[in-house]
């Protein structure tokens, strides 16, 4: 599936004014900026995506055809969801968490019709705030792994694991993958001096990713790089674009490589390492293992339509479901638990339709796509249906549908259209 790019097909903003513009734009890097401080709540992220909102609908939004099977499943699992938990309303861990699936909903709705409009400017707004919240947490994460901040490795670290500013090391490695993703982007495509710069940032978002000691953001980093990288060869219009990206790719493997190597010399970061990447852990095996209970817990999902509601599994076992498919059957019964996967994996079936797309924004869309694949892939060993990024990259997947149905649209228009008159 190729477009033609041509600047007339930019799917415009609703608002042309040009002060509203540089507004809703600003408001994008906000909103992408906002979320590296998440470990209190109301996070600013919520409080950035409300006031967004607000100002979207206020300047102009337009609700597309195309997002009504998003809305639609949105709303079938949610429904799942507070009918499942009718009878735990009153606890208020519960009533949170209906709220915040509800809130997470509206902000995938909103990420759509934003990057609908404007779109290459926004994701490159959206980019660049998502590069600087990485830098504030993995700074953050590392500077509390060395102990750099008086007091900061207790609230920096979890269990000896770099956590930044997120309540967990594994959603902090799980966040950081995909501002990882746009560092390497331009580390293989961009002119020397924004390669270096990128490559700082990489690092720095590397580093903190290995200090995490998570092992799926570890293979998670590693495969949707590689994953990334195949796309924009196979994509490249030059030859001398495929050479370069297979060549800085490589010198860009070896050199992590050489940095992991020193960095496991440490004796504390060696140890960790090896216990963390290590296949045997407890936690992961018997009966009532992660794996045991991802196989009891679906024998129960079948047995019960209306499920036994959000933040119940862990009554019923050791610990929570760390599977996110399981633990929509769980918490919202059949309803969440048909629609929530359905949900991800139409998302994933289109994303492989437009991957090949010639669009002014390809690039981003690669690294975006790559991300959120990874995300729904590790979704299977771990509970991911209230992160932020995850919600984010959701919405802004369909937001690229739509545009790229409206560039093509308007390309496919452009070149049926009669020749203009020339002026005589």
């Amino acid at each position: 599936m190729v477009y033609a790019a041509t600047a007339e097909g930019f799917p415009s903003p609703v608002t042309t004014t040009p002060g509203v513009v540089a507004l809703q734009r600003a408001l994008v890097w906000l909103v992408g900026a906002s979320c590296a401080i998440v470990f209190i709540e109301p996070s600013p992220y919520e409080l950035v995506t409300l006031v967004a909102t607000i100002i979207f609908f206020a300047t102009g939004l337009r609700l597309r055809l195309v997002f009504m099977p998003l809305l639609l499943l949105l709303f079938l699992v949610n429904i799942g969801y507070t009918i499942s938990s009718a009878s735990l309303v009153d606890k208020p861990e519960v009533a949170n968490w209906i709220v915040t699936s509800w809130y997470m909903a509206v902000t995938v709705i909103l990420f759509a019709m934003v990057i609908s409009e404007d779109t290459a400017a926004r994701l490159d707004m959206l980019r660049r705030g998502l590069v600087v919240s990485a830098l504030i947490a993995a700074t953050a994460g590392i500077a509390g792994y060395f102990n750099m901040v008086p007091g900061g490795h207790d609230l920096l670290t979890l269990y000896d694991r770099a956590r930044g500013t997120f309540k967990d090391p594994n959603v902090l490695g799980a966040f950081l993958i995909l501002p990882a993703l746009f560092a390497l982007q331009s580390i293989v495509s961009d002119n020397l001096a924004k390669s270096f710069r990128s490559a700082i940032t990489l690092g720095i978002v590397a580093l903190a990713i290995l200090l995490a000691f998570s092992r799926a953001a570890w293979g998670g980093l590693a495969i949707t790089s590689a994953f990334m990288l195949a796309l924009m060869v196979l994509t490249s219009q030059s030859r001398a674009q495929r050479s370069r990206i297979i060549v800085m790719s490589v010198v860009a493997a070896i050199v992590v490589a050489i940095l992991i190597a020193v960095l496991l010399s440490f004796d504390s970061i060696g140890e960790m390492f090896r216990q963390r990447a290590s296949f045997d852990q407890s936690y992961d095996e018997g009966r009532f293992g992660r794996f045991g209970r991802h196989i009891l817990g679906a024998e129960m999902a079948l047995d019960l339509p209306f499920g036994i509601g959000p933040l119940q599994f862990h009554k019923y076992f050791p610990e929570d479901t760390h599977n996110s498919y399981l633990n929509a059957f769980m918490s919202g019964g059949w309803i969440a638990g048909v629609c929530y996967p359905a949900l991800v994996f139409v998302t994933v079936i289109m994303g492989f339709r437009h991957a090949f797309a010639r669009v002014p924004w390809q690039r981003a869309y690669l690294a975006i796509f790559a991300a959120f694949l990874g995300t729904v892939g590790e979704s299977f060993i771990i509970d991911s249906d209230h992160w932020r990024h995850f919600w984010m990259m959701l919405g802004t997947m369909w937001g690229m549908f739509a545009a790229t149905q409206h560039y093509k649209a308007t390309a496919d228009q452009a070149l049926m259209a009669p020749d203009a008159p020339r002026a005589t």
